[in-house]
């Protein structure tokens, strides 16, 4: 039995590859964090703009976006993302003068509003968007991607790891709350 010898270049194309591999390994996790952030955020954060949306003057406001033709509502749709712009350079200008706190704080704010923004505007301008055969096309792939990416984060150890510590902590906390009770 004899084995061939191994292509003179493949030790070099295995050792330049080997990086590339573990930054989309890197970039994939963390682009699965975003989307983790997006998806635990996305209904909570809709829900509580629906409710400012039944305000009077509101109401008005929600029944004009959901009459906006396809490409009005998509205008409207990537506006968030070029508003909130200034304020995440205000919060990377923070972050340069050395006030990493206030430039995170800047950061987390700017996202979670955002997100708030722009899921109740996708929520209103979704029967719109759906009519650009584009755009669903681009949605359809889009969900279906996310999907299994989130698949394959929630079948992860680290993803298993974390849930368990959550109900330990969780049931820890209703056991300590159960105790200061019985105390007082």
């Amino acid at each position: 039995m004899t084995q061939t010898p191994p292509e003179p270049g493949q030790f070099w194309r295995t050792l330049i590859h080997l990086p590339l591999r573990m930054l989309k390994a890197l970039l994939g996790w963390l682009l699965a964090l975003v989307i983790l952030f997006e998806e635990w955020g996305w209904e909570p954060l809709q829900r509580a703009l629906a409710w400012v949306g039944r305000l009077p003057g509101m109401r008005w406001t929600e029944r004009r976006i959901q009459s906006l033709p396809p490409y009005g509502a998509l205008a409207l749709f990537l506006l968030p993302t070029l508003l909130l712009l200034p304020v995440k350079l205000l919060a990377l200008w923070l972050i340069g003068q050395g006030k990493v706190f206030s430039g995170t704080l800047v950061i987390l704010s700017a996202k979670v509003v955002g997100t708030a923004i722009v899921a109740r505007l996708f929520t209103l301008t979704q029967p719109a968007l759906m009519r650009l055969a584009w755009f669903a096309k681009l949605y359809g792939r889009w969900s279906v991607w996310k999907t299994a990416l989130l698949i394959q984060v929630r079948a992860s150890w680290a993803w298993r790891f974390a849930r368990v510590m959550k109900h330990r902590v969780k049931q820890r906390w209703q056991h300590f709350r159960a105790s200061w009770n019985a105390q007082s």
